[in-house]
């Protein structure tokens, strides 16, 4: 290898390294800054999920690519566990996310932004809490499912960015994470997600191992 290739190399790898700091760094300020912005609305979120798994209710998931994804991931933790050091009861959620034959159905007779909304008429109720995800706050469908939610005496929270688009004012609760960056907004709902489900396990079973 020449010396100036050797130079290339070095060079790219301290911009690597500069890119993976810089990346983790906005993560972690975004996340302090998502504390001091939305901790009560986090409270206030977990407070609503937790009275109506008291009540006998559910919880039901909803959103658009990756917030499918953390729909999906957020359900197996209430039904399964967070931890496997703490362990409890199951608890009620559903992600409208995974059955691709309803989805498809409902999209192809009703249209996409009833998927939500036709999949809550059937398995909702008044008890329950719609949790609707979305970094823009204005995915169609989600808007739809949260006037269906509300006019059905649901609960309902989001998860959003910046402002909360339309979502939020159709929410109970909203947690808009103080940014438009899709990225570092997808890593703080994450992490939101799991503080909402430690908090409801730990008020319903808080002494159980």
């Amino acid at each position: 290898m020449t010396v100036q290739a050797t130079e290339r190399r070095t060079v790219n790898a301290d911009k690597a390294e500069e890119h993976v700091r810089a990346q983790f760094t906005a993560s972690a300020q975004l996340k302090r800054e998502t504390v001091d912005s939305c901790l009560q609305s986090i409270l206030s979120a977990a407070a609503i999920i937790t009275q109506s798994l008291r009540m006998g209710g559910k919880l039901l998931l909803c959103g658009n690519g990756g917030s499918a994804a953390d729909s999906q991931h957020l359900a197996a933790e209430f039904v399964n566990l967070l931890n496997k050091n703490q362990l409890r009861p199951a608890m009620a959620a559903i992600a409208l996310t995974t059955d691709s034959s309803v989805m498809t159905a409902i999209a192809n007779d009703f249209g996409f932004e009833r998927v939500f909304e036709r999949q809550i008429a059937a398995f909702g109720k008044a008890e329950d809490v719609v949790l609707a995800i979305s970094t823009s706050g204005n995915s169609e469908n989600l808007v739809c499912a949260l006037h269906y939610a509300r006019s059905e005496h649901m609960k309902t929270v989001v998860l959003t960015g910046a402002g909360g688009g339309k979502m939020a004012s159709l929410a109970d609760v909203s947690i808009c994470v103080p940014s438009q960056d899709v990225q570092r907004i997808q890593e703080v709902h994450l992490s939101i997600e799991h503080v909402l489900c430690s908090l409801v396990e730990q008020e319903l079973f808080g002494g159980v191992e």
